[in-house]
């Protein structure tokens, strides 16, 4: 790259060159697209970033990765991509890339062959589960990780090994969405898709930063607002990000004091007639801790939240709330996109139910260009873990281990005895890295992740990882996780296997093997197949000679779910942009919205009774009674760690537009490194004055777990009281600064919120 460019004109420049990678031109100096290669190959595929899900085309030339651009017949993005995006063919053929196995030998990682390798993890698995039980034994794995690799690895550790510890690292991300989705709505995943976007009047952007962390959602956004400048756009965040170029209303709230926000405005909708008596009457329940509740207790409810007490809870003004809640009421169609800043906190899943509370009320569901939305963080988030059942309380294609038929369903599949599968969940996340930490687990396996960076209050779990059997299965090298391992396993990466990742919009998508593996990396599922085979379990894992043939047999799983993925063979989604679940039959086109016509399950099963009862909707999941959606009398309830004397800042973290996770493949683009090379600190200018901080000066953050320096920014962007850190540098990892409480239904921690001060270095 000839120029340098700062970040600025990283973000300036973004959407105009998502826009020119859809035509083949490069904006940025070193980008090669089609017109510029002669020779090149091309491939359809699927970025391996966040959970958009956008469409590439993979230039592929004597058998090297050599450039990526857009895909300009995939829907989601239309051929435009993030700069992020622009890059990956650097993260491919980076020399960080791990080439062959590693053991630990005198107290270093040392080559060494495949067979050593999984001769060794198979023993020391079979050692410890004879002599502790499965139980002893853990895996945790990625929402990167394909669909296929996690149904591997479910097979393996829940079918096989006897143990239901089995997590990933969604759970630190989306299981506050999760939970918000089952007991609002009865189950998982969104009603509608990325296209009511292009037909919203409002969009309420709630704790997402969605320019730099779901850059093309963003992009289509701002193009339609272009277009229709009657279109509003409403913030709630603790801090000013690039997204606000185009808001119309920025509600500024204390970190995790917006739970009061949520009631209040939906006490402004309902006391000025912007509610939809009609389909709350016919749709809805209201629910709080005592039961089943009338729509006049609901009401009493949120006298306790006006806006006024609002402010008095949440720093923002009243009459902000009041605006915000009438712009929503008057829009004719409204979407709300919320990501991080609601889900990882201590009460995630209450924040998730409030942001549903808003639509239903007012009928802004199920319609055109309505929808409550959350977004997904990571490529396969959806598709691997909560539709492949890849954490301790699921099974594969939305079963639960807690239900006998479910468990007998799925080991029947599985060839295994029913009796296998336990009937009770197993760890989450933090409940699994604490045993690690005690002993109580003594073997783990990790899968395209880096726990040792990730985890909240990380340094707290570090030990277990140093004390116990750890196998880590990772396509780059090294990682801070690596440095614990016993073994370390080279994963073949993206454009090297196929597979199928499934997008934050219920869309599944194929993605071809471009390239072979490179030196002895091998797929994770086969490497999961393989070790289950070295285990004993020869004949479990005999059948899978193929990815095909594992994606045959999940989706055999999801026949008669409400994921329906029966008609998205390998054939047919070789040939099409993905396909948009429920969809049952080779012949069907994939479905648009849930609950209502049009869904083939709704069609078939309820659209009769619906009509009956003068119904547009019916809500259909396990977690729904009688069809209908649930309105939470929800409470407000202060962080785990509020902000005091002694501790005075509210520390929160995130992202960059040009960094992604633990940077293991955006830090393989110079191009990316230059335009933001360190981690930092955000102080609001009155804060820094206040504490003689200038801007670029050294300064220690301290919370209750430790303390880390970091260059000062002086800038006008978190609230007055509040500090922001990027989180994604190993040498800055500032996780371990981070609280580990979680919330007590999803189990998500609350990375969000800890208490924090600061001093010069």
């Amino acid at each position: 790259m000839s120029k340098k460019y700062t970040r600025r004109e990283f973000i300036k420049t973004s959407a105009a060159a998502s826009a020119a990678a859809g035509i083949g031109v490069s904006l940025f100096p070193g980008m090669t697209f089609a017109n510029q290669s002669g020779g090149t190959n091309w491939h359809k595929s699927v970025c391996r970033y966040c959970g958009v899900g956008c469409g590439v085309m993979i230039g592929e030339k004597a058998g090297k990765i050599i450039s990526i651009k857009g895909d300009e017949l995939n829907t989601v993005n239309n051929g435009h991509l993030c700069v992020k995006a622009f890059y990956l063919h650097k993260a491919v053929n980076s020399k960080t890339r791990l080439h062959h196995p590693m053991i630990r030998k005198n107290g270093k990682l040392v080559k060494s062959s495949w067979e050593e390798a999984l001769d060794l993890v198979a023993t020391k698995f079979n050692e410890i589960r004879k002599a502790n039980g499965g139980n002893a034994l853990a895996f945790y794995g990625s929402g990167q990780g394909e669909t296929e690799e996690t149904y591997m690895a479910n097979k393996l550790f829940k079918g096989c090994i006897g143990t239901n510890n089995v997590e990933g690292n969604p759970r630190l991300c989306m299981a506050s969405a999760v939970g918000g989705y089952l007991s609002s709505l009865g189950a998982d995943e969104p009603v509608g898709l990325y296209e009511d976007i292009e037909k919203a009047e409002l969009f309420f952007l709630a704790g997402s930063n969605t320019a730099e962390a779901h850059p093309i959602i963003f992009e289509r956004i701002m193009r339609h607002k272009t277009r229709n400048p009657n279109v509003k756009i409403v913030i709630l965040d603790p801090r000013k990000t690039p997204t606000d170029q185009v808001a119309d209303l920025h509600l500024f709230p204390k970190p995790g004091y917006d739970l009061a926000i949520f009631n209040a405005m939906a006490k402004v909708l309902i006391d000025e007639g912007y509610a939809d008596d009609d389909f709350i009457a016919k749709h809805l329940v209201m629910k709080n801790g005592d039961g089943v509740q009338d729509f006049e207790t609901y009401k009493k409810f949120l006298n306790d939240y006006t806006p006024e007490i609002a402010e008095k809870i949440s720093g923002v003004p009243a009459q902000d709330i009041i605006k915000a809640a009438r712009m929503f009421g008057k829009a004719k169609t409204a979407m709300t996109l919320w990501t991080m800043g609601l889900n990882q906190r201590k009460r995630g899943v209450w924040a998730n139910n409030l942001v549903h509370n808003l639509h239903l009320i007012t009928g802004k569901i199920g319609v055109p260009g309505s929808d409550s939305f959350s977004l997904t963080g990571q490529p396969n988030a959806c598709g691997g873990v909560r539709e492949g059942g890849g954490l301790c309380h699921l099974l594969p294609g939305h079963h639960l281990v807690v239900k006998e038929a479910h468990r007998a369903k799925v080991a029947k599949v599985w060839g295994v005895p029913a009796s296998n599968i336990q009937p009770k969940p197993g760890k989450h996340t933090i409940a699994m890295f604490s045993a690690l930490n005690e002993g109580e687990i003594k073997g783990m396996y990790i899968m395209c992740t880096n726990p040792a960076q990730s985890l909240p209050n990380a340094k707290k779990y570090w030990k277990g990882l140093k004390e116990q059997f750890v196998v880590v299965a990772e396509s780059f090298y090294p990682t801070m996780t690596t440095e614990y391992a016993d073994v370390v396993l080279p994963a073949a990466f993206w454009t090297e296997k196929e597979g199928v990742y499934g997008c934050t919009e219920r869309r599944s998508q194929y993605m071809p093997l471009v390239v072979a593996p490179q030196g002895q990396a091998k797929w994770d599922a086969f490497i999961l197949r393989d070790l289950g085979k070295k285990m004993g379990f020869e004949k479990e894992f005999a059948k899978y000679e193929t990815a095909e043939i594992m994606w045959d047999e999940y989706r055999g799983l999801t026949k008669g779910k409400d994921m329906n993925l029966m008609g998205a063979s390998y054939d047919r989604l070789k040939k099409v942009r993905g396909l948009t679940w429920p969809v049952p039959t080779e012949d069907h086109p994939g479905t648009y919205k849930r609950f209502m016509a049009g869904d083939p399950i709704y069609d078939s099963k309820f659209a009769e009774l619906a009509k009956k009862e003068g119904r547009r909707m019916y809500f259909y999941g396990p977690k729904a009674k009688d069809g209908k959606a649930t309105v939470w009398m929800r409470p407000h309830d202060d962080p785990a760690e509020p902000t005091d004397s002694e501790y005075p800042l509210a520390l929160t973290t995130g992202r960059v537009l040009e960094h992604w996770h633990t940077m293991t493949m955006t830090g393989t683009a110079p191009e990316l490194n230059r335009a933001v090379p360190n981690a930092y600190v955000e102080i609001n200018p009155i804060d820094a004055r206040n504490m003689s901080i200038k801007n670029k000066e050294q300064v220690v953050i301290e919370t209750r777990r430790g303390s880390m320096q970091f260059e000062a920014r002086v800038i006008d962007r978190p609230v007055q009281g509040t500090i922001f850190v990027p989180w994604h540098w190993e040498n800055k990892p500032i996780n371990v600064l981070c609280i580990d409480a979680f919330d007590p239904g999803s189990k998500e921690p609350e990375y969000k919120v800890a208490a924090a001060r600061i001093r010069k270095a």
